[in-house]
């Protein structure tokens, strides 16, 4: 009976595949673990965030996503882009980069530590050891915590996506499991913060052992993938920068308090943006795997469906977060008018699919325009917060991504106007 099953589904989703114009089978395998594993990760998010809404005072969980925001800045020393580059590298079976990039990641996460602790001398020098030893712990778990988060893209690249939500479900699981414990327990900024490090420090070196001798990558490298990767990670520096300078400006223009009601009016937000970015998880081996004749126009059709569920999905999640705030978050009423309004940069999601082909096929000049969108975001967020305080972060969001959304349309069909095809 199960057999019968499993063979009547795929041949519906195989003889649906001329109207879809897409790898149904292939949706329907990754799909599936990706979307659940979004799923299984915001109802994760979502228990957290009802902890701290409820256990914890704003004030001090405003200064807990500064500590964190400031860690994330400094994790960009890390090399984020690797990860991409490796990604890329195994999907075309070249997966010795597994090991080279975990050591890559490690080395120059020590500039990303002395970074931090230098920040951590500076707000001791000013006083304020609230920030200062944070900054310490900080320093001490960030190299191991963002090298051995590679095993992601390793599991991605080989399209192992039921290992890869499965192990970040259980990484998720552990890491707010602990934090929401640790809320029962204290509301000290410090032990909260080497809460979080350490979970997650560990979650993540456990499953890169795992990955590691589990699926036994193989030695053959592509010597350009950590070249590759260095691209990438500096084109990200200013992207970097762009998606944490808006909470480090808020926490020291206006204080900890409204970074808390900026923080909730983003999460719900920003889950969706994850869900809904699983198309660009699926496609990116597909599109590393292919030769640039091979991509085309058929892409389009992909691109106009992802943004007619792009657009339902707005128009739902503008009439629940009301409803969503006042049952759960009850201290953060001001957050939804925000949050509604921060909805309308998903307005970049379906066109970040054809932005993924960039990366796909290490077009470095066409990536390296593209992250004009994040120099415009600075220069707004810069201008802007100061000045209209939240409505002036959510107003430089929602420009930066109308921008890059425009430059990726632009650069895609210079690039391929001309080639017709079919994924």
């Amino acid at each position: 009976m199960t057999d019968r099953f499993k063979n009547r589904v795929y041949t519906f989703l195989r003889r649906s595949q001329k109207y879809t114009g897409t790898d149904n089978i292939y949706l329907a395998k990754g799909g599936f673990w990706l979307i659940l594993g979004q799923m299984v990760s915001m109802v994760i998010a979502f228990f957290s965030a009802v902890a701290f809404a409820n256990l914890l005072s704003p004030s001090i969980y405003g200064s807990y996503k500064y500590i964190l925001s400031l860690a994330e800045l400094l994790e960009i020393t890390t090399l984020i882009g690797v990860s991409t580059a490796i990604n890329q590298a195994v999907a075309r079976n070249m997966e010795g980069s597994f090991y080279t990039g975990f050591k890559t990641k490690l080395k120059w996460g020590l500039i990303g530590s002395l970074a931090a602790i230098a920040a951590a001398i500076y707000y001791w020098i000013k006083g304020d050891e609230a920030l200062s030893m944070p900054l310490i712990i900080a320093a001490v778990f960030l190299p191991i915590l963002s090298a051995s988060h590679i095993y992601t893209a390793f599991l991605g690249g080989r399209k192992l996506f039921n290992s890869q939500v499965k192990y970040t479900i259980v990484s998720q699981i552990i890491s707010v499991g602990a934090i929401i414990a640790a809320l029962f327990l204290t509301k000290n900024l410090l032990w909260l913060i080497i809460v979080y490090f350490a979970s997650n420090a560990f979650a993540n070196f456990f499953f890169y052992l795992l990955t590691k001798f589990k699926f036994r990558p193989n030695k053959k490298e592509d010597p350009q993938t950590i070249s590759y990767g260095k691209h990438l990670s500096l084109m990200g520096v200013v992207s970097g920068i762009a998606s944490r300078l808006d909470k480090l400006l808020l926490f020291n223009s206006i204080g900890a308090a409204p970074l808390a009601i900026y923080s909730f009016a983003t999460i719900i937000p920003e889950q969706i943006e994850r869900v809904l970015g699983n198309v660009e998880s699926l496609a990116f081996p597909k599109l590393a795997s292919k030769s640039e004749e091979d991509i085309g126009k058929n892409l389009m059709r992909k691109f106009w469906k992802l943004s007619i569920l792009t657009g339902i999905v707005m128009v739902i999640s503008i009439a629940v977060i009301p409803f969503f705030y006042k049952i759960f978050f009850p201290r953060y009423l001001d957050s939804i008018i925000y949050s509604q309004a921060f909805v309308f940069t998903f307005v970049s999601i379906p066109i970040s699919l054809l932005g993924t082909t960039f990366k796909a096929k290490m077009m470095k000049k066409e990536l390296y325009l593209i992250k004009a969108g994040s120099f415009i975001k600075i220069c707004l967020v810069a201008i802007l917060i100061p000045i209209y305080g939240i409505w002036g972060a959510i107003a430089a969001a929602i420009g930066a991504e109308i921008f890059k959304s425009g430059l990726i349309l632009f650069l895609f069909f210079r690039k391929f106007k001309n080639r017709p095809a079919s994924l």
